[in-house]
């Protein structure tokens, strides 16, 4: 859809009471964001059909963002369509990485609140989200697709095999499975967490995974999170479980970024993010057996 049509379909929804004129909000790479203004109140409009290749269905983000709601972290849906959600809008600042490192104990918080309430509202059948499976399905899709990489795909698959092992048996909660920083929000007066895209069942370590790596904890700042999730000092198992879930969710990450590369019509660098995610891979994978 062009940005035009978008546009217009945004203006057209029957939601709205009157005449409005939506503003473009950047950072969204897996849809297009809107700010709308109508009769004195704001709105958060999310435009973007499903993305088979992502495994991204709007039904379940839907779903999910209602339940999160319901469970106290994340705004109200009030209108939604195929290809459309209409948020209530949350007066707030967006988190920067330094943002959730220097908010470390509220951003746990609030994942915890979210693994622990989302599921209870629920409702219908829900996703899963096993990171390895992400991983073969990628790998799948780039090898039929001969990505300039595709020759790294056994060796990354061979590693994502291991990693798995040394993650071991996990319990399951409804994960976000995105916690980048620009999906928590701060109104001055509690965290918000918003963007269910790749809502799913998952272990709880994906998500405590992805909020380190995503926002550059330190050693000290990674035990702090597993001892605040956890209620305990994480003991040698748990660590290792941990770091092997950190690394196997930076593969995931740039495997993403590869498939995004093949497939995504955004205006977003995805060969540099590839990249990028690679490197902090391999340094994750090097330091799974350090102290």
């Amino acid at each position: 859809m062009s940005d035009a049509s978008t546009l217009d379909k945004v203006r057209g929804l029957a939601f709205w009471q009157g005449k409005v004129d939506p503003v473009p909000l950047t950072g969204g790479i897996t849809n297009t964001n809107f700010l709308v203004e109508d009769a004195g109140r704001r709105y958060v409009v999310r435009v973007g059909e499903d993305i088979p290749e992502h495994g991204i269905s709007r039904a379940a983000e839907l779903a999910a963002s209602r339940a999160a709601h319901a469970a106290g972290v994340s705004p109200a849906v009030l209108h939604a369509e195929p290809g459309i959600l209409v948020l209530d809008h949350i007066d707030g600042r967006t988190f920067a990485a330094a943002d959730v490192r220097a908010d470390l104990d509220r951003a746990v918080a609030l994942v915890k609140r979210a693994h622990e309430g989302v599921q209870l509202h629920l409702r219908g059948g829900a996703p899963a989200f096993w990171v390895f499976h992400v991983v073969r399905d990628y790998a799948h899709r780039l090898d039929a697709a001969g990505f300039r990489l595709k020759a790294e795909l056994p060796r990354l698959l061979a590693i994502s095999e291991k990693l798995r092992r040394a993650v071991g048996p996990v319990d399951l909660v409804f994960g976000h499975n995105d916690l980048l920083p620009g999906n928590f929000l701060d109104d001055g007066k509690r965290l918000w967490l918003i963007d269910w895209d790749y809502c799913g069942f998952n272990s709880p370590l994906f998500d405590l995974g992805g909020l380190a790596s995503n926002n550059g904890f330190s050693e000290a700042q990674t035990e702090r999170a597993l001892t605040l999730y956890f209620g305990a000092p994480p003991d040698a198992a748990l660590t290792r479980s941990f770091r092997a879930m950190l690394a196997a969710s930076l593969l995931r990450e740039a495997m993403w970024s590869m498939v995004s590369e093949l497939h995504s019509s955004i205006d977003f660098d995805y060969r540099a993010y590839t990249e990028d995610n690679l490197a902090r891979f391999e340094a994750a994978l090097a330091a799974l057996d350090g102290p």
